[in-house]
């Protein structure tokens, strides 16, 4: 036998194959499937995006370093002064042991010289307006800021619960789109076990018909039998090959189907070990009504159910997202800044800075009931999330009954058809004795050989139902066991 090569990609990505005539298990078409199923990649990529982003989450606890920087240009220059300045300036008086102004006098009167009511200084600075001119035609600025969070109202550490309950929502999803993949896989594999059998059994039913036409056909040469019995017998046998064919179609595209699952070419020739003719009969006829279940533990197991839970954990952590935004926060700042020109050296053209440090209080005084309201919407949404948790452990409830039953159901019926099959295989035998004996016509052989196909069939059926009852069950108590999943790193 042949196995399937599974050969993980870089990116996740997984190639499929068999050779022709493989002869695949239900545990092959399983793995198979788990590792070609699309959405189970990209659930893959959501467990990684989770993941970084509850790294990401984790860094707002560390300081931010960030540098900002830029380039101006200026069309002038800046200047103090509009024009030269002259600046009185005083003059010690040893006498009256002070700084005294020094007045000019008129020499002639002796009086202090005045000049549009101001009194003209003796002595003055002068003061040229280019030396208070600074060159900004060029100016290049930046910062290195440090900023370490010490109070942000519990925002930080609430953000970083809400990213871990994702990565486990994202895990908790995957696998139960897995178990989904399973349980299709399965549907799949026993309907094709199904309509092999099938095939079988109109193959029979033809060949019966095929057997009873000659008969009659030779009756007839021998003016024992009517054209009727003959017309009659061929209007059944032509049903047959129809229903056969139709069978033998069904059954190419089941095999494609399954194909199509397990990501394999859909024309590729291949069996599945079930298509045995005794693969069926070995069907474990186990009832589970009388088998306690502890619903605690189903919903432990239950991926659905846990997706819910971590779901109102995150929607408490918003509680206290909203009830941040009316805590005050605080946080350590410290900077280092510099410019060219710059201030500390009178506007030289060289880079120079200084370091600065401090601390930044935000305190929320008045929002019009806004971030009040944004923490009721989010206790409502809690409240709304708890009521759909509860509504789905009750839907669980239901499911495992209706499984329970179901496949207890499924038993029962298995052993009736079972004992409708012996009945027909018997009837048919009398009906084709009779018939050689001439105490029976062809309608009673027909009408034998009908009821045989018909018990054969609902045995078939019953015991994939049987197999399709005991997987369904087993994915509501979550017990259904799935293939190892590739992470993608």
């Amino acid at each position: 036998m042949a196995g399937a090569a599974i050969v993980p990609g870089l990116a996740g990505e997984v190639t499929t194959d068999i050779e022709p005539g493989s002869v695949l298990t239900l545990e092959q078409c399983r793995s198979m499937a788990m590792s070609n199923n699309k959405m189970l990649r990209r659930m893959a990529y959501d467990i990684r995006a989770a993941r970084y982003q509850k790294e990401e989450a984790f860094a707002a606890y560390l300081p931010a370093i960030d540098f900002a920087g830029g380039y101006m240009y200026n069309q002038k220059k800046i200047a103090m002064f509009d024009k030269d300045q002259y600046l009185p300036v005083k003059q010690f008086d040893i006498e009256k042991q002070s700084y005294e102004w020094q007045i000019a006098t008129n020499p002639m009167t002796g009086e202090p010289l005045v000049v549009n009511g101001q009194p003209v200084p003796e002595k003055v600075a002068y003061l040229p307006k280019s030396a208070l001119e600074y060159d900004i035609h060029n100016v290049f600025f930046g910062a290195v800021t440090l900023t370490q969070p010490i109070f942000m109202g519990g925002k930080i550490v609430a953000m970083n619960k809400i990213t871990g309950y994702a990565e486990e929502i994202a895990q908790a999803r995957r696998s139960s789109q897995a178990r989904d993949v399973v349980y299709a896989v399965d549907a799949a594999y026993w309907e094709l076990v199904s309509l092999r059998a099938k095939q079988r059994l109109a193959s029979s039913y033809v060949n019966l018909l095929d057997t009873l036409r000659s008969n009659v056909d030779a009756m007839l040469r021998e003016g024992v039998a009517t054209r009727r019995d003959l017309l009659a017998v061929d209007v059944k046998l032509n049903s047959a090959k129809v229903d056969m064919t139709k069978v033998e179609n069904g059954l190419q595209l089941c095999r494609m189907a399954l194909a199509q699952l397990c990501g394999f070419p859909i024309h590729t020739p291949y069996t599945v070990t079930d298509e045995s003719e005794t693969a069926l009969s070995e069907a474990p006829l186990v009832e589970r009504s009388q088998q306690p279940v502890d619903m605690n533990e189903v919903y432990d197991r239950r991926d659905d159910l846990r997706q819910l839970e971590l779901g109102v954990k995150v929607y408490k952590q918003k509680e206290n997202v909203a009830r941040s935004e009316m805590l005050p926060t605080l946080a350590l700042v410290g900077a280092y800044s510099f410019s060219n020109p710059n201030v500390f050296d009178g506007f030289k053209n060289r880079f120079a800075g200084a370091f600065s440090v401090g601390a930044m209080l935000k305190v929320p005084l008045w929002h019009w009931g806004g971030n009040y309201n944004k923490l009721r919407a989010a206790k409502a949404e809690t409240e709304a999330l708890k009521m759909e948790l509860e509504n789905a452990r009750e839907m669980i409830d239901l499911q495992v009954s209706q499984a329970g039953f179901k496949a207890d159901e499924a038993v029962k019926t298995c052993r009736m058809t079972a004992s409708n099959l012996a009945e027909a295989d018997e009837n048919l035998r009398c009906a084709s004795l009779g018939f050689k004996d001439g105490v029976m016509t062809v309608d009673d052989v027909m009408e034998a050989q009908t009821g045989w196909l018909k018990a054969h069939s609902e045995d078939i059926d019953a015991r994939i139902d049987l197999y399709l009852c005991d997987v369904y069950l087993s994915k509501v108590l979550g017990t259904l066991s799935t293939p190892s999943l590739t992470e993608i790193k």
